[in-house]
């Protein structure tokens, strides 16, 4: 069996006495979708962080590919082949659609210098074949700043996979879409990791999309996995009922981003 992808063991934080995320430990496979749910304040974009190199960690350790990943800045973080996208999706609204992606690419081949005089045919290929994979060639030549929301976040995944990862980090990534939208987003992107083995880990508030696309799920409750396993396996766990229910005092004391 080959390695983990991403390799998570004992990660934590504090914020003052506040526990941010506590001795978080677990795997993800190539290929696999892994959510990362929990109520608000459970700790879930502190942890994402911390896999991102946004923020340091008091402890534990992450291992991408099998390095460890102590002390890398986001962007080394990145070239390790590491996609992220985020709850709010930043693009050049003046620019169009493939020059976005294009954009991407130089930065990816280490030719941001060639972006003043930007050279309309520069990874032209590259950025057409991205944009094929999410649905969006025929979009290619509109300004982004003319783009409904759902298409933005699909120009987003496009970008995503512009330095080829193995691992996706998704932060709420069907937030402000519509219900159709968000189905269409995610099996897009469940299609895409199973074909090209690149695992998925991402955090969601709507349910539905976690129950229908995730191979395995992990709940946060105050920085503290709680639960881990299967749809099924979680969907019928005792203490994910009360933590969705709102009984044991789930949303009082220590609480986290």
């Amino acid at each position: 069996m080959s390695a983990p992808i991403l390799e998570v063991e004992k990660l934590s934080k504090s914020y003052g006495g506040v526990h941010a995320v506590r001795g978080v430990s677990f795997t993800l496979a190539a290929g696999e979708i892994l959510a990362l749910i929990g109520p608000n304040g459970a700790g879930k974009s502190t942890c994402f962080n911390m896999l991102n190199g946004q923020i340091g960690r008091d402890t534990g350790s992450v291992k991408i590919l099998g390095r460890d990943t102590t002390g890398l800045r986001p962007r080394e973080i990145w070239r390790l082949g590491v996609g992220r996208t985020f709850q709010i999706t930043a693009t050049y609204p003046s620019m169009t659609v493939r020059e976005n992606v294009q954009v991407a690419l130089l930065s990816h081949h280490r030719e941001l210098g060639r972006l003043f005089g930007f050279a309309g045919a520069r990874h032209r290929a590259e950025a057409d074949r991205l944009l094929g994979l999410v649905g969006m060639r025929d979009l290619a030549e509109r300004p982004c700043g003319e783009l409904a929301y759902g298409d933005l976040k699909r120009l987003e995944l496009a970008i995503a996979l512009v330095n080829e990862p193995k691992l996706l980090l998704m932060d709420e990534p069907t937030a402000g879409m519509a219900p159709r939208e968000r189905v269409a987003l995610m099996r897009l992107t469940a299609t895409i990791a199973r074909e090209q083995s690149i695992g998925v880990l991402f955090t969601e508030h709507d349910m539905d999309v976690v129950f229908e696309h995730a191979d395995r799920i992990m709940v946060l409750n105050r920085g503290s996995l709680i639960a881990g396993g299967t749809p099924a396996e979680v969907r019928n766990n005792p203490d994910v009922k009360a933590v969705y229910l709102g009984e044991g005092s789930v949303y009082g004391g220590e609480a986290a981003a």
